[in-house]
């Protein structure tokens, strides 16, 4: 059954109160859009289409990321409308799917369910049960629990409004069918546009079997429309990444208070504490414990290892039985090999720490290539940067640098070396040996400090 996708996204969002088209507004990391374009994606159609319209110069890069077909639709004239601007696009099709850009979090499962539920020449529409349906429209049915109609909320009688199913909008329909139907919609309402809910009278007129699918998780359908909504969803969906991970043996100090904003594969008996943020692809492996405060983002975590509070980790690769921070910052292409040490405010970048090495305080290692059971003093800096061209320091096996050390790369300290406390390294350091600047201690008697001037 050959299958096509509308994603309906013109509208403006005035109450999202943006320069931002309300479809690109973030939900766990992504744009809302990109949230239904992925779900889309996992039916396998033969075409997707894109509407666009209001701040369709923003929204397109996105498309041409996915390599997904945009329509415009300079006037918003309703949904019915907007179909009406992709005919081109399900013209091969048996059947088209029709999503909106700003209802993120409707499941594939549940789609699937939505496609099942009928053959290609019937009528699906997804639909739930609200407590407070005001809004939205009403699914209307006959004493046969027959859908006859969808009526929306400023064209409802009194008993109408008292309906609490409603309307998704989501639905499927047989697309030649569709093609001759869109003609025969009317602008004939409170709004002055054309509804594709009104599609469903058309099929009872035309004699199509309509099914429908209820949603149980109202959030599945929920849209967008203002910020306090967005800031719901985001919450409901970080809860629902929480419940998977506790499912799947993470222990979380408190599911409120964690944010995946990206794609999380963990193993058993992690701990991560509370204001833990994850984002794009990262992977925590068997009893590993985070603490408060950290992002990751983009990594790899090796067994057993621990990172301490207010961490930062960034495109890097930890070993297993790692420990990192408090207040470390490992930046891209960090590497730290098993049993490394990482300690409280060190930054890291391009950087293969060797098994067992320590970099416990205070130090900044770039562009290095750091052997097995190194010690690098406090203060220790690699000046990688000469103003224009970056360089490598490469430092050997069971080296020991001394605090307030500066290496000025390119430099190589040999195995076994020894590098003095507060020492400028211009030149390689021979292997097993000490090697340091040295400085003269003086003392100047009758010295006094300078006095502040009173004004």
């Amino acid at each position: 059954m050959s299958l096509s996708i509308i994603i309906l996204a013109a509208g403006k969002g005035s109450r999202m109160k943006s320069a931002i088209p309300k479809i690109m507004h973030p939900l766990a990391g992504k744009a809302l859009l990109e949230h239904v374009i992925d779900t889309a994606q996992g039916l396998a159609p033969q075409s997707i289409a894109v509407v666009c319209g209001n701040g369709a110069e923003q929204v397109l890069p996105l498309l041409d990321t996915h390599a997904i077909t945009s329509v415009m639709q300079p006037e918003q004239l309703g949904t019915g409308h907007a179909v009406m601007q992709a005919e081109s696009v399900f013209a091969d099709s048996e059947q088209v799917l029709v999503l909106y850009g700003d209802v993120p979090l409707t499941q594939l499962t549940t789609l699937t369910a939505l496609l099942s539920c009928g053959n290609t020449q019937s009528l699906r529409i997804l639909t739930t049960q609200l407590d407070d349906p005001t809004g939205y429209g009403r699914i209307v049915r006959n004493d046969k629990g027959n859908v006859v109609c969808i009526t929306e909320q400023k064209d409802a009688d009194e008993a109408t409004l008292a309906i609490q199913e409603v309307n998704s909008g989501i639905m499927v329909l047989p697309a030649k069918w569709l093609k001759q139907s869109l003609a025969k919609l009317s602008n004939n309402n409170a709004q002055g546009e054309y509804y594709l809910t009104d599609m469903v009278a058309l099929a009872v007129a035309d004699g199509l079997a309509i099914n429908t699918v209820c949603c149980d998780d109202n959030a599945e359908v929920a849209g967008v429309n203002t910020r306090q909504q967005l800031a719901a969803l985001e919450r409901h969906y970080q809860q629902l990444q929480a419940n998977t991970l506790m499912e799947n043996g993470v222990t979380l100090a408190d599911p409120s208070r964690i944010d995946v904003r990206g794609t999380l594969v963990t193993g058993t008996d992690i701990t991560l504490d509370i204001n833990i943020i994850i984002e794009g692809n990262v992977t925590i492996a068997d009893n590993v414990r985070i603490g408060a405060n950290c992002i990751i983002k983009d990594s790899i975590i090796g067994k057993g290892s621990i990172i301490l509070p207010n961490s930062m980790i960034d495109s890097s690769q930890v070993g297993e039985n790692v420990n990192i921070g408090p207040f470390a910052r490992l930046r891209p292409g960090t590497v730290l090999a098993d049993n490394a040490k990482i300690g409280n405010f060190v930054e890291t970048k391009n950087a293969n720490i060797g098994e067992g090495s320590k970099v416990n305080h205070l130090s900044y290692i770039g562009d290095t290539e750091m052997g097995k059971n190194v010690n690098i003093g406090a203060g220790t800096i690699t000046c990688n940067y000469d103003g224009a061209n970056k360089h490598r320091t490469t430092i050997g096996d069971n080296v020991f640098i001394g605090s307030d050390s500066q290496l000025v790369a390119p430099v190589t300290v040999a195995a076994g070396a020894t590098i003095g406390a507060g020492t400028t390294l211009r030149k390689d350091a021979p292997e097993l040996a000490l090697t340091l600047t040295k400085s003269v201690q003086k003392t100047i008697e009758g010295w006094a400090r300078p006095t502040k001037i009173k004004k």
